[in-house]
């Protein structure tokens, strides 16, 4: 059995915008992937996780009904 992690280190962008008391993030690299926060740092933590939660459910589902037979490896690039 595989066992996933996001083990793979990438950098992606995120947009920070503040509406009034609440700091609204993004990341344009990642769809889906946004939070918010009452701080900076907590809407950048709520972005990463964010994107950690959507990358991780995209490989699960991206391996779901392989071959017994077939290989994953993790490509360093």
């Amino acid at each position: 059995m595989l066992t996933l992690g996001l083990e793979m280190q990438h950098k992606f962008h995120i947009v920070l915008e503040q509406d009034e008391e609440w700091f609204i993030g993004y990341c344009p690299e990642v769809p889906g992937a946004n939070g918010q926060g009452k701080t900076e740092i907590k809407c950048r933590r709520n972005v990463q996780d964010a994107i950690d939660l959507i990358l991780q459910h995209r490989l699960e589902e991206s391996l779901k009904g392989l071959p017994e037979d077939a290989r994953v490896e993790v490509l360093d690039h």
